[in-house]
């Protein structure tokens, strides 16, 4: 009987012992991989963002979170191998930015978690099924909002009262429909004609420009699509050749020499992914989190442009610029 008790009051005390080690035990420390469309130095901004965003949420690189950053230093070609990269280190979820990048990261797994911070038309584009429901397993933030074109024709026609007719760059086909008629009313009411551009692929882009001249358009708007966005240096230069003051649709477009941009709050939408990192890591799955759209904006003038093809912007339309390069 003493021996009975000695053996139990010693299985006790193990257990005793054993459990504050237990309990000790680390919690696995969530593991962030960012596939970055861009160099370290030039996405800087929107890392910072992206961190702020985790911050507020209670995550610190480094202590209770761990992040794996992977940048292709401008060369595309690279995305592939780097979300391969990030695949083989098993990491809980892949942040990124661009169409392209996230199609590297499809492409690389069709189970680890993906979040864009910032992509054009994510439906037209093919990355979900819808912005309410995606699918698959990406989902995020997008800069692209139909509604937006209005206000851009609204402040191309305030920095150029002049222009009468404009024309309208977009993508056909389009899974969104025709985007055309929904900037007509507006148009209408600013007592502008629009001259709808179609292209279906990069070599039509010269063709374009030159219908928009032969016809008289003296203004340009660029619709937001994956198309327009792979080759806005393109675009930019053409509009340029063509001496066509034209707004874009994101500030990609201006601080690669265009004019003149509304649109998402970039660095906003990249400290907002945060939320859905957060979300996935807490059980979510991307597929029941529906694509949120931009909630702040930002207005982009670049005047070096405007001297480039010799025109002058409103001094009231000036004075309503969130940024304007000089």
């Amino acid at each position: 009987m003493e021996k009975k008790i000695t053996r139990l009051a010693l299985s006790v005390m193990l257990f005793a012992l054993s459990s504050p080690a237990e309990a000790q035990q680390p919690k696995k420390v969530p593991r962030i991989g960012i596939l970055a469309p861009f160099s370290a130095a030039s996405g800087a901004n929107r890392r910072d963002a992206f961190l702020q965003g985790l911050r507020e949420l209670g995550y610190v690189e480094g202590k209770n979170i761990t992040i794996e950053y992977r940048y292709t230093e401008g060369g595309l070609d690279q995305l592939p191998n780097l979300a391969v990269e990030l695949v083989r280190l098993n990491v809980d979820v892949i942040v990124t930015g661009a169409i392209s990048s996230v199609r590297a990261a499809k492409k690389a797994t069709a189970t680890i978690p993906i979040v864009f911070a910032n992509v054009g038309d994510a439906v037209d584009s093919g990355l979900v099924a819808s912005l309410a429901r995606p699918g698959g397993n990406a989902t995020g933030l997008t800069f692209f909002a139909p509604e937006l074109d209005g206000k851009r024709l609204e402040l191309l026609k305030e920095a150029f009262p002049k222009v009468t007719r404009v024309g309208f760059l977009r993508r056909v086909p389009s899974f969104r429909g025709e985007l055309l008629k929904e900037a007509e009313p507006v148009a209408k009411t600013l007592g502008l004609r629009l001259q709808s551009l179609e292209v279906r692929g990069p070599d039509d882009f010269e063709s374009a420009f030159k219908a928009a001249k032969s016809s008289g358009a003296e203004a340009l708007i660029v619709i937001a699509n994956p198309l327009a966005n792979t080759h806005r240096a393109r675009i930019v230069d053409l509009a340029a050749k063509n001496r066509l003051p034209a707004i874009y649709p994101s500030t990609d477009f201006v601080e690669d020499g265009g004019l003149m941009s509304y649109g998402a709050d970039i660095l906003d939408n990249w400290r907002r992914a945060a939320t859905y990192v957060d979300k996935i890591l807490k059980g979510a799955k991307p597929a029941d989190l529906p694509v949120e759209q931009p909630k702040k904006f930002e207005f982009l003038i670049n005047l070096k442009a405007a001297k480039q093809i010799g025109v002058t912007i409103q001094p009231n339309v000036l004075a309503r610029a969130d940024r304007v390069i000089k």
